[in-house]
């Protein structure tokens, strides 16, 4: 399957609204899912835009950069600054256990970055507020068919 050019993929896009004071501007494609914990999914960052800041629940993530440049800032949650921050290129790996809370944008060209998730309780990740409140939930239910 060709992953940057095929316009079979379903994309679902998020976009900001005046609630958030950075710019969101992301889709998500399902490549598969299981009853068993594991998904499969293309994020699409466009170019100098968000997603949600947010903390992966899922017991482990796995990402690969496909295309383009993406920015990950790690944020300490109690404090609200940034840990560390890391420009991920084409080709890019990382592999990370839950808890993990940050924010990520794509580069002047966009992104694009296949992620494998695993949940032993079906939690994926947390969007937050500024003040690191949780505002929504993504449950690998949602993506069951």
């Amino acid at each position: 399957m060709d992953l940057i050019n095929n316009d079979q993929l379903q994309w679902k896009r998020f976009v900001g609204d005046d609630k958030f004071d950075y710019p969101i501007d992301y889709s998500t494609a399902v490549l598969d899912v299981n009853e068993n914990g594991h998904i499969n999914l293309l994020t699409k960052w466009e170019p100098n835009s968000y997603c949600h800041f947010h903390r992966h629940t899922a017991t482990s993530s796995t990402s690969t950069v496909l295309q383009g440049e993406l920015y990950v800032e790690d944020i300490d949650i109690e404090s609200g600054k940034v840990m560390s921050s890391k420009t991920r290129n084409v080709g890019d790996y990382a592999t990370k256990e839950g808890g993990d809370v940050h924010m990520e944008k794509g580069g002047p060209e966009g992104a694009i970055v296949l992620f494998s998730l695993y949940t032993k309780d079906g939690s994926l990740a947390e969007s937050l507020d500024k003040n690191g409140n949780v505002i929504s939930e993504s449950h690998i239910n949602q993506f069951l068919r």
